[in-house]
């Protein structure tokens, strides 16, 4: 594991540790998009992605971003990807991962900018984001569908957008699904300019697999 995951994952465990302890710095800390646009807290817009809900919500964000992380930035880090555009390789995994937060609070922020009840927090969309660019690279790997069920890598990404995109749209609930969706499309951009036979050796993959 490289340094710049293993400092995210430090940072995030320790923030929303911190932040479950002490509700006034958690309040602080969460995108809030009334008073990112109306008192100019941009600083939230990063910062949420440092905190949870609960310990569920941080070990489960802290475990898929482990469990795809360390693969996804060796491969960043390595000389086999030919970019569309070029990367700074030392920076690339962070630009990854914080450009996920960025976008993946592109929707709340359009739609929430004039709610003042509007709140969300969480790594999921950064999280998102590293999974989707994984997927786009390593498309049969076998992952476990609800831990349980074993599917190919390809197959999880579709059921991901089909599923966030759906819920998106039903709404109603306390996940931020559109957070995770937004994240997911910005792993899959990330993915495509950081190689640029992302998508022909995808699907390539994929037709071996099939056939």
């Amino acid at each position: 594991m490289d340094s710049s995951l293993l400092f995210i994952l430090i940072a995030t465990g320790f923030v929303s540790w911190q932040a479950n302890q002490r509700p006034d710095l958690k309040d602080k800390l969460l995108l809030h998009p009334f008073r990112v646009k109306h008192e100019n807290q941009w600083f939230r817009v990063l910062t949420h992605a440092f905190v949870h809900g609960d310990s569920t919500h941080l070990l489960v964000n802290l475990f898929v971003l482990w469990q795809f992380g360390s693969q996804v930035e060796a491969l960043l880090a390595s000389d086999s990807l030919v970019p569309l555009v070029k990367l700074p390789g030392n920076y690339s995994f962070l630009m990854l991962y914080f450009g996920g937060i960025l976008f993946a609070a592109l929707p709340a922020m359009l739609r929430h900018k004039n709610n003042p009840d509007y709140r969300s927090l969480g790594a999921s969309g950064a999280v998102s984001a590293v999974l989707i660019f994984y997927i786009i690279h390593f498309p049969t790997v076998q992952l476990l569908l609800f831990f349980v069920i074993p599917i190919p890598a390809f197959l999880a990404g579709i059921l991901f957008f089909v599923y966030e995109g759906y819920m998106d749209r039903k709404g109603g609930g306390r996940i931020a699904h559109d957070a995770h969706l937004y994240g997911g499309l910005y792993g899959l951009i990330f993915a495509l300019l950081s190689n640029d036979s992302a998508m022909t050796d995808f699907i390539t993959a994929v037709e071996n697999f099939l056939y």
